[in-house]
């Protein structure tokens, strides 16, 4: 048997993404699946933003590029920082990563190692702990249930923190709750790590754009702006402006992390994709009214999704204030058998019973750290959202 790193053995395989690919199969077996695992708008990337990557190839723009990203993109997002959250970065205090994930493992492994900490609300990113074990350091899970709107408390955040911790995790609008944090709500957190002056934080605001509170957007380092030399602002393209595929992720930070970070990138992946750089930076330059149209039609589905979730027998969701997802209670529908004799223990049965008989795909909540519960995207298309939740609930109904 050949033997793999110990590092690789303390993480485990996405099941988000595995849960997707068990669709992909399904479908070309010809089966009648919805799939509603992936995390991933349905919208195409705007035109003007592949025009800029096309030319960039016809450019000649193919070689390699500075390690955390051209001065090109930097600028653009050192303006798009100013510009939208009131934060002011040298091009220092930027990198660019081979997407969002890139960049959060790139800071976390650059500054953890064994005997230390990092605090994740729960419900969480999947990817989350296992970065943070990837690193030898260990991952602090703060449960936030939806009797408190997926959201911790300074309390819960102030009983976390030892003088192990090195980081805390913030993702504000929540994958996979759609949780966000208001100004006043960071500003208590704020308040805690004024005490613990040894914790960073990491502020994941990939979902930025993608936001329905009655309730301004905001980040930690412009709400606590005297904290913002401990704090990683990480946000990316492939959510707001459905460069998925494109792989950019960025951030904004102390010059002392971004440059360990660089160090780390550099023996690992070295540059991003120069043609995706080009696109991104276009983006970030480039018209931004489509975004408000898209999150209006994200707004429409959220509530049809929400609305015809709370009819089914067992399930309660609450409603998102941002992402394209939703993330039901469903204590309800535990202990209870389906008409097959299935007998349902847990949210991972429920998923496969979903998938099964109703053949709609969700993941389950033991995948976010928070059960019993699941995750639906509803980031596709009205009909297929409608056709989807009307087959929870009849399942649900059939429940006993």
């Amino acid at each position: 048997m050949p033997r793999l790193s110990a590092a690789l053995d303390r993480i485990h395989p996405s099941q988000t993404l595995a849960m997707t690919a068990r669709v992909g199969e399904l479908k070309r077996q010809g089966v009648d699946v919805i799939g509603l695992s992936a995390g991933e708008p349905d919208f195409d990337t705007p035109d003007f933003v592949k025009d800029a990557a096309i030319e960039a190839i016809r450019a000649g723009k193919t070689k390699y590029t500075d390690v955390g990203g051209t001065p090109e993109l930097k600028e653009a997002i050192r303006q798009k920082f100013a510009r939208e959250n009131g934060l002011d970065y040298q091009a220092s205090e930027i990198i660019v990563g081979v997407g969002g994930k890139h960049v959060i493992f790139n800071a976390i492994v650059a500054t953890c190692e064994a005997g230390d900490e990092v605090v994740i609300p729960a419900p969480y990113w999947v990817s989350y702990p296992d970065i943070v074990a990837y690193s030898g350091a260990t991952p602090v899970i703060v449960p936030a249930g939806a009797d408190q709107a997926y959201k911790i408390t300074p309390e819960q955040l102030d009983a976390a923190i030892t003088s192990r911790t090195r980081w805390v995790l913030l993702n504000s609008p929540s994958n996979p709750s759609g949780a966000a944090y208001s100004a006043e709500e960071l500003k208590g957190l704020g308040e805690v790590l004024r005490r613990h002056e040894h914790v960073m934080l990491l502020s994941d605001d990939m979902y930025e754009h993608i936001f329905y509170a009655d309730f301004p957007f905001a980040t930690m380092a412009q709400v606590c702006p005297d904290l913002k030399d401990r704090i990683l602002t990480e946000n990316g393209c492939s959510k707001a402006y459905a460069m998925t595929g494109w792989r950019i992720g960025y951030a904004g930070g102390p010059a002392w992390l971004i440059k360990a970070m660089a160090k780390l990138q550099s023996q690992s992946t070295s540059n991003p994709c120069s043609v995706a750089q080009a696109a991104a930076a276009a983006a970030l330059n480039g018209p931004q009214d489509f975004l408000a149209e898209r999150q209006e039609a994200f707004r429409k589905r959220r509530n049809l999704v929400v609305s015809m979730l709370n009819e089914a027998p067992g399930l309660v969701c609450p409603t998102p204030e941002g992402a394209f997802y939703v993330y039901p209670d469903a204590s309800g529908c535990i202990g209870k058998t389906s008409a097959q004799g299935r007998r349902i223990e847990s949210d991972d049965d429920l998923i496969g019973y979903f998938l099964d008989q109703a053949r709609v795909a969700a993941v389950a909540g033991a995948a976010f750290g928070l059960s019993p519960a699941f995750r639906i995207s509803y980031a596709t298309s009205d009909v297929l959202l409608r056709e989807a939740c009307a087959r929870i609930q009849e399942a649900c109904a059939a429940l006993r």
